[in-house]
């Protein structure tokens, strides 16, 4: 399989025999699986053929053989697979992947350097988004997870994207020179790398770079480390989930308080009137009960009185690291930069010599108009 037929970085409408599909039974219960001829998924809802799935439109949903409840098989993305993926390490997910991506400015044909792998979570993302000629470049110190990743290359269509290097950089360093337009670095003493990776941006421009910390010190050590080694623009950020709980309340009056008395009046002894949208009717006992009817809201729409509230979740489960990112220029030949420099002082001469001369012309302008006034006079 080729990068343009990799499922991860082009779009197919129906599911074929060997494609990654991702196996959707609801939010937290998703797996990828590989479709393959009279293969069969077992999973709480019973049994569904591998066979009733092949041909079968991205996105559809699927009984079991028994009719005891239903699958959807969605179309693989690198979003559904760090969901999805076996985890050998910890992983970098969507909310960093997307502020990672847009700092460093990854786009079509980018060079990027990546260290260390890991489970691959991040790389999946940055093929996609460097598809179809651009390449990345990935180093892992550990073998068995540089295996185990280059199969999942294979088996993805990303192979011609991805370079797998197993090398650890801290203390061998990057080995390339003049290819990276960005560099990305995963690692646990990340300021032992800083010198080598800007070797591998690209002379002549302005490269960036991101190294992903949990502790604030290593964020310290790799802020003093980019400094020392040129980098500027240094900034930190640190991505946080904040999921909210939105819905409609009824809005209530403020407490009134008495002038005479003093009192409140919370009208705590009135009874409380029924919604627009609630009305009376009898129970089997023969009691009156409330129901709610259907109403405006259902749509959307809110009553007079209604507003919208939220509050934040307490509990949300994520991994948040520190994200350093800084800039640097790395100069290129420099033979290169001295005749630059000089075709800019000779332009800068020209430029003097000509505004010389004007200066010289507007001045004997003046001195004949003088003297033409003087005759006149």
């Amino acid at each position: 399989m080729t990068a343009e037929k990799s499922l991860f970085t082009s779009y197919s409408k129906t599911i074929q025999d060997g494609d990654l599909v991702i196996a959707y039974v609801n939010p937290l219960d998703m797996s990828a699986i590989h479709v393959k001829k009279d293969a069969v998924l077992n999973n709480k809802y019973g049994a569904f053929l591998h066979n009733n799935i092949i041909g079968k439109p991205f996105g559809a949903r699927v009984e079991s053989v028994k009719g005891n409840g239903h699958i959807a098989f969605l179309h693989p993305s690198p979003e559904l697979w760090t969901q999805t993926l076996p985890h050998r390490t910890q992983i970098l997910y969507m909310p960093d992947i997307a502020l990672v991506s847009e700092m460093l400015d990854l786009k079509p044909g980018a060079v990027v350097v990546e260290s260390g792998t890991g489970s691959g979570s991040f790389s999946h993302s940055i093929a996609r988004t460097i598809a179809p000629v651009g390449k990345l470049h990935t180093f892992e110190y550990h073998e068995e997870r540089v295996l185990k990743f280059k199969d999942e290359l294979v088996a993805h269509g990303l192979e011609s994207i991805v370079e797998v290097n197993h090398r650890n950089v801290c203390s061998d360093g990057f080995g390339l020179e003049d290819v990276a337009d960005a560099v990305f670095l995963d690692l646990p003493s990340p300021w032992e790398a800083i010198a080598s990776a800007k070797q591998a941006f690209k002379k002549g421009k302005v490269g960036r770079i991101c190294s992903f910390s949990p502790a604030i010190e290593q964020v310290q050590k790799t802020c003093l480390e980019m400094e020392k080694n040129g980098f500027y623009d240094v900034r930190m950020f640190e991505t946080l989930i904040r999921r909210q709980d939105i819905k409609t309340i009824q809005k209530r009056p403020l407490p009134t308080r008495d002038v005479v008395t003093g009192h409140t009046n919370n009208n705590k002894s009135k009874k409380k009137p029924l919604a627009a949208d609630e009305e009376k009717e009898k129970d089997n006992n023969g009691e009156e009960a409330d129901v709610v009817v259907e109403s405006d809201q259902a749509n959307g729409a809110l009553k007079e009185g209604q507003v919208i509230v939220s509050k934040t979740v307490a509990r949300v489960a994520g991994h948040t690291s520190f994200l350093v990112f800084a800039s640097v220029f790395v100069e290129g030949d420099k033979a290169v930069v001295t005749a630059d420099a000089k075709t800019v002082a000779e332009t800068a001469m020209d430029l003097e010599d000509g505004s010389n001369a004007g200066d010289e012309s507007n001045a004997g302008k003046r001195k004949r108009s003088m003297t033409d006034d003087g005759q006149k006079s």
